[in-house]
């Protein structure tokens, strides 16, 4: 399971994607030397953290195999349910990055988003 928490929303869905990139590999051996943009949507909330997580997960298992140091949420609309975000990391590569584990998909089982005092989020992942 991916809790990750923070001051506002974005910040927990950017630690959120961090947290499902630390099952992978070892972030901090990634070097920012690559940008990577990554857009979203959903009909609700829920399906917004959904998607904007599936999006990342794809850069990594696609043919980028892109994985990130960081990433920011450049801004979340909660009326239409968009999200646009930047990763700065490199391409995965074996000799330089610890195989961890790999994340096949995200679920929306048990999928929580609460706002009350800390923004944190709730994401099952499919290992």
């Amino acid at each position: 399971m991916l809790h990750a928490w923070g001051d506002t929303l974005e910040e927990a869905f950017e630690q959120c994607v961090m947290a499902m990139f630390g099952y992978m590999t070892d972030t901090e051996t990634v070097e920012p030397v690559d940008t990577v943009e990554v857009e979203a949507e959903g009909h609700d909330m829920l399906s917004l953290l959904f998607h904007f997580l599936d999006e990342w997960l794809y850069k990594f298992s696609a043919n980028e195999f892109f994985i990130p140091r960081e990433v920011k949420v450049l801004y979340i609309d909660r009326v239409q349910f968009k999200i646009r975000s930047i990763g700065w990391g490199e391409e995965f590569s074996l000799p330089k990055h610890p195989q961890g584990t790999e994340v096949k998909a995200i679920t929306y089982s048990a999928m929580q988003i609460c706002e009350d005092e800390k923004p944190e989020v709730f994401v099952i992942i499919d290992i």
